[in-house]
């Protein structure tokens, strides 16, 4: 790319990244219906006439596989599909599952799990030739609190542990860490850099649930895109729609198995919230005063690799 368009393409960025600084209360947009289980999920802006889709890729192993592609852009541009993809564990794909996912075409898959979830919930099945990057994301020790908590068996305990608004602050003070943690954002900071290059194909990225450290990425990436932050926060928000059924039988089978007595107290930890990505993106402005100065100084993606991005992931 000549350095001329490199030019015009951060000038584009930077003006986008300036204007999704605005609080998503300025682009009152139609929230995603509840219940939809449908394989499409559709999401409207309310400057574009042409809806918006949330494309799921259904499996019967992982229940929040999504192609990111399909937003609109504050350029008049549109995410293309088929190039990244977010998702929960693949560890319990079956094989029909593992036939759907070589369709995808994929050449790299980034796992953002922490030694103990794989050593619980095991390494990912994947398509012959194809072997996870392991690129861990601190949970603050999440995974291993819940596995104490419902393994003790003692509902006194676990109200302690996840009661009186614990498992919420929990989850702030994690979103706080994508942000805070200079080894976190390198994790991220790789994944974008991956994406942007030219010579890679089709890459997914994932963690346990595909929602916190995955909804993360996500909602980074789209903005770096220059999607709309009300729209990134909606794709953010979606995993609960996709999670739900998955979760709240979870719930039924701890409350069944008698392991848990209040199965509701883990129903922070499954869901996404609004309020914890608020938690992230107040750091982000706190320590880097914009987002695009979190992509730039927090991140240290430089101009080039932006422009980048931009041309190679928005048609």
């Amino acid at each position: 790319m000549s350095r001329a368009r490199i030019r015009l393409a951060t000038a584009v960025l930077a003006s986008a990244l300036a204007i999704g600084t605005l609080p998503a209360s300025a682009y009152a947009a139609a929230a995603p219906g509840a219940g939809v289980s449908a394989r499409h999920h559709h999401l409207q802006h309310p400057w574009h006439l042409q809806a918006e889709t949330i494309r799921q890729i259904p499996l019967k192993g992982a229940v929040n596989v999504r192609d990111l592609g399909g937003y609109r852009t504050y350029t008049g541009g549109q995410v293309r599909q088929g190039l990244v993809y977010r998702s929960d564990a693949l560890s319990k794909l079956t094989d029909a599952d593992v036939t759907t996912v070589s369709g995808l075409g994929l050449t790299k898959v980034v796992d953002f799990r922490i030694p103990m979830e794989l050593q619980y919930d095991g390494a990912d099945k994947l398509p012959a030739g194809l072997a996870a990057t392991s690129r861990p994301v601190s949970d603050l020790g999440l995974y291993g609190t819940l596995v104490g908590a419902i393994s003790s068996g003692d509902p006194v305990k676990q109200e302690q542990m996840l009661g009186g608004g614990r498992a919420e602050a929990y989850m702030r003070d994690i979103y706080r860490t994508f942000v805070t943690s200079p080894e976190n954002r390198a994790q991220f900071a790789a994944t974008v850099r991956e994406i942007a290059d030219g010579g890679q194909g089709p890459l997914l990225y994932h963690c346990t649930s595909g929602k916190d450290r995955t909804g993360w990425m996500s909602y980074v990436l789209l903005r770096a895109l220059a999607v709309p932050e009300d729209a990134a926060g909606r794709d953010y928000l979606a995993s609960n729609t996709f999670r739900a059924a998955y979760d709240a039988q979870v719930r039924a089978g701890l409350k069944q198995s008698g392991r848990m007595q209040n199965p509701d107290l883990l129903i922070p930890l499954q869901e996404v919230r609004q309020d914890y990505l608020d938690s992230a993106t107040a750091q982000l402005e706190a320590d880097y005063g914009s987002f695009y100065g979190y992509l730039t100084d927090g991140l240290g993606l430089d101009l080039r690799t932006l422009a980048k991005l931009q041309k190679k992931m928005v048609r």
